[in-house]
């Protein structure tokens, strides 16, 4: 009896040794893994909350996470002292997500404002139109939208006759800021009375050109759309249901008009004229103060 309380209390033993072995095998992996995670990874700054455009960013707003090295977006920071130096405090020129990654190019600079001019690309210009509640599409163009813009004038003619017409002045044009509101996050219609239109620097001398000689509209279209190449001018004869005469033509105004002389016709050549057949052998004859010719046949070898 007392031999096998000891074969059993030997057996316990190396059952509970092999326990302990593998218990310290498995714990050691794991955290051998759990090391190894960490230093694949790199500290991230993202948003603690949604930061809307022209928020201040302070430390309480943002956290740092553990981001895959071979995935860290351009532009991140990877501690509160880069995003804030010295306590600074920066501005962000576009919505931010909550643990969306902070990056550069959605930040003004060091202690800097937001600014339209800042989210605007290289080649591009902020341009300023009026609108109302109607030509604004009552307060339903926001910021991100994309609109086309209508021109509506009078032109003149040469005869003095005239008549409104409605031209498509620009196409696919993003829309930055509604008065001085450049929130791309605001989902509620705000009547406005200044859209600002990001455009090329002709097209901005085109809407420049056109609020002096008419009167511009908003239309909201889809941002998946594509401009379309072939744009009508609607006159009032168009003004019937599911009428539209098209083809307008434009009048040309007098100050268009060449003031240099009128085009030279070329000259027909003429047809080349007959050659006068030779004269024959004529004697002329003198008898006193008067003459007289006579003509004389011609001979074989004369």
């Amino acid at each position: 009896m007392r031999n096998q309380s000891i074969i059993m209390l030997a057996i316990a033993i190396v059952v509970g040794l092999a326990a302990v072995f593998l218990a310290n095998t498995y714990l050691g992996r794991v955290e051998q893994a759990q090391t190894q995670g960490i230093q694949g990874t790199r500290k991230v700054a993202v948003a603690r909350v949604s930061i809307d455009f022209g928020t201040q960013i302070t430390a309480d707003k943002v956290r740092l996470i553990d981001w895959p090295m071979d995935s860290v977006p351009a532009g991140a920071f990877h501690s509160i002292e880069q995003l804030l130096p010295m306590g600074k405090a920066r501005v962000a020129l576009r919505p931010i997500l909550t643990d969306e990654p902070i990056l550069r190019p959605k930040l003004a600079g060091e202690g800097g404002r937001a600014t339209i001019s800042a989210v605007l690309k290289p080649d591009m210009r902020a341009a300023a139109v009026r609108v109302n509640d109607v030509a604004g599409v009552a307060g339903f163009v926001l910021p991100g939208d994309v609109v086309d813009v209508l021109v509506t004038r009078t032109p003149t003619d040469l005869t003095g006759n005239s008549g409104q017409i409605t031209d498509v002045l620009l196409q696919k044009v993003r829309v930055i800021a509604i008065d001085q509101d450049a929130n791309a996050n605001g989902d509620k219609p705000v009547i406005g009375k200044t859209a600002t239109l990001e455009v090329s620097q002709l097209d901005s001398q085109k809407l420049a050109l056109a609020q002096q000689v008419g009167t511009l509209s908003l239309v909201l279209r889809t941002v998946a759309g594509e401009p379309n190449p072939v744009v009508e001018t609607v006159s009032v004869e168009d003004l019937r249901d599911g009428a539209f005469v098209g083809g307008y033509n434009r009048p040309q105004p007098a100050a268009f008009r060449s003031a240099g002389p009128a085009p030279v016709r070329a000259r027909e050549p003429r047809a080349p004229r007959a050659a006068a057949p030779p004269a024959g052998n004529r004697v002329e004859v003198i008898r006193g103060t008067q003459d007289k010719s006579y003509e004389v046949g011609r001979y074989a070898g004369f």
